[in-house]
């Protein structure tokens, strides 16, 4: 149940992490942020205007037919007063009256009306005070359509009008219906006319339609002409985009072209200056560093023949030193300790040389790794007891295979045995291998100075060490790391660094278990508190792999801040396969060769029994 959730959550993250990439790439595409913006704002554009025109129109309209139905009023008012000047107070004269006077308005039932009325088609009512309603006179009208706010206003003497909802033929329509007061010397009446606003009702709906109709074509007019505009601008910068591309990979006469309008012809003239300026750059740069390596090169050999002329003579002074003065045979052991750091350094740098040439070969076989550090902790030996360090050692008790370059191998391991032993202060330094079926590690840990936060990428640095004036135990060349991170990147593994000040200093050698595997994961913590997960994950939980562009494939890529310069290959271009929020919580790097965000000590000799640096 614990597996299942935890794989559950997992895919959970990588869904919202895939989500968050998707969302971010669209909030920073200029074209879609300038389309769906002119979008936006074109609806909220045309649906306020779209309101504004409709409250308008609708406003106009209600506001004739009022005008109109005042008129008609007016009329009618006039219409009922001649007509029942002298009206008989009984019931079936004044029926009679009535219905003349209805007749005379324009209209007695639905079937007929005032065609001709500005006001359009009316219903007339028209109310005798003396009676409560026109039932007592049995006169058809519809006086059930009027308000009663509407009659009580009307009864008080004022002309007003109301708006209310009627019924014909089953359905609700929207009315009008104006009330006046008419008095005539025998009595005194209440004359309505009801004004259906069907006609106004279809007017404003076919003006609602046009302008929605109209609206939504203005806004996809607009969100067109905005994309077609947004192309434009954004069409030049991709070009240059891929321009820039194509020169970061390696084309460096990839140029744009001067074409267009003003501003963009300043572009690619710019760019095309920065380019040529680039390429002039990097030729200098090219023909500086062949020089640099060749004149190494060079001097390395041209060297070795003098030094082992004066290696010959001072081994010669050195095995007569006892027929010598003191003072004599003393300058003697000097010149000879002097010459075997010498040889180290001459060694180192044309090693170093081979590298910076692309010259160096791997030659992997297939050995127990146990075999190696045995070997390498035999050759540190002397050094351990000459400072009284411990060595200890946690190893498996079976066999650990792996297809490696021996020679490669035991060289990493002497330099950080070496180094920690130069770095332990007299406290034990442990040696800890570790392996699954595809990756093995071996970590070196010493409990001495360790080092200052920012130090750990400068570890490997050619001739770098932390404290200058510290005086070295075993002396060094400055170069036995820096050799040692090549001979782990030509395996395509890992050689990285942590330590912390006061507490010592932890290298962790990462390598593949086959020839050309490839590494995303190491089974042994880079941090001495575990602070760096290994591989006790599983698949489902183990954090997803940043990877880079080396050599024209795709490896997986250290964490920006475990970047080292010589782990970052040439022209290489690193692309995030995931979100910034993940990156920050990874706790392995997955770059071959690339050193770790730790601290540790400097630069070491090749040689088990030369001095160190850090």
């Amino acid at each position: 149940m614990d597996s299942r959730l935890t794989r559950l959550r997992g895919q959970a993250r990588r869904g919202l992490t895939a989500a968050r990439s998707r969302i971010a790439f669209w909030s920073r595409s200029l074209l879609v942020r300038v389309v769906v913006l002119t979008l936006s704002l074109s609806a909220v554009v045309m649906i306020t205007l779209g309101l504004i025109l409709q409250q308008q129109i609708t406003a106009g309209l209600l506001q004739s037919k009022i005008d109109a139905a005042t008129v008609e009023i007016d009329n009618a008012r006039q219409t009922v007063q001649n007509s029942l000047s002298g009206a008989d107070s009984d019931p079936n004269s004044l029926r009679e009256q009535l219905q003349l006077a209805l007749t005379e308005i324009g209209r007695v039932d639905g079937s007929s009306g005032a065609q001709n009325s500005t006001a359009g088609v009316f219903e007339p009512v028209i109310v005798p005070s003396r009676i409560g309603s026109d039932a007592d006179l049995a006169v058809a009208q519809p006086l059930a359509d009027v308000p009663a706010e509407l009659r009580a206003r009307v009864s008080q003497g004022n002309v007003s009008y109301q708006y209310t909802t009627i019924r014909r033929d089953g359905q609700a329509i929207p009315a009008l219906v104006v009330g006046s007061p008419a008095r005539t010397s025998t009595d005194s009446f209440e004359v309505y006319l009801i004004f259906p606003l069907a006609g106004e009702q279809g007017t404003v709906q076919v003006v609602q339609r046009t302008l929605l109709v109209g609206g939504v074509a203005l806004a996809i007019a607009l969100t067109g002409i905005s994309a077609l505009v947004a192309m434009q601008v954004v069409r030049p910068v991709r070009r240059a985009a891929a321009s820039a591309r194509k020169l970061a990979a390696g084309d460096l006469a990839e140029r744009m072209p001067v074409k267009g309008p003003i501003e963009l012809e300043t572009l690619a003239s710019s760019f095309n200056g920065m380019a040529e300026a680039i390429r002039v750059q990097i030729r200098q740069l090219e023909e500086f560093g062949k020089l640099q390596r060749r004149f190494t090169s060079d001097v390395s050999h041209e060297l070795r023949t003098p030094l082992t002329t004066v290696r010959m003579a001072a081994d010669m002074l050195y095995d007569g030193r006892s027929d010598f003065p003191e003072y004599l045979g003393r300058s003697t052991e000097l010149l000879v300790d002097e010459l075997d750091r010498f040889e180290s350094l001459l060694t180192d740098l044309l090693e170093i040389s081979r590298y910076d040439a692309g010259m160096a070969e791997l030659s992997a076989e297939t050995i127990d790794i146990r075999s190696c550090i045995h070997a390498s902790i035999a050759a540190a030996a002397p050094l351990a007891d000459q400072f009284d360090v411990q060595i200890v050692t946690v190893l498996p008790e079976h066999a650990v295979v792996a297809e490696l370059d021996t020679r490669r191998v035991d060289r990493i391991l002497r330099n950080l045995l070496n180094n920690a032993i130069d770095h332990a202060d007299g406290k034990p330094v442990e040696v800890e291998l570790a392996a699954d079926p595809d990756v093995l590690a071996i970590t070196v840990t010493d409990h001495g100075v360790g080092l200052r936060p920012g130090e750990a990428g400068l570890v490997f640095n050619r001739f770098w060490r932390a404290d200058p004036s510290r005086q070295r135990h075993t002396g060094g060349t400055g170069l036995g790391l820096a050799i040692s991170l090549e001979d782990a990147r030509l395996h395509g593994g890992w050689l990285q660094a942590s330590g912390t000040p006061g507490e010592g200093a932890r290298f962790r050698l990462t390598l593949p278990r086959q020839h050309g595997g490839l590494i995303t994961h190491s089974p042994l913590a880079l941090r001495a508190d575990g602070s760096a997960a290994g591989s006790g994950a599983t698949p489902d939980e183990a954090a997803p792999v940043r990877m880079m562009v080396d050599d024209g494939a795709l490896k997986p890529a250290p964490r920006e801040d475990e970047l080292h310069p010589a782990s970052v290959p040439v022209g290489g271009a690193t692309a995030a396969l995931i979100s910034p929020e993940v990156a920050a919580a990874e706790d392995q790097p997955a770059a071959p060769g690339a050193p770790g965000p730790a601290g540790g000590a400097g630069a070491a000799s090749t040689d088990a029994a030369s001095p160190v640096a850090r």
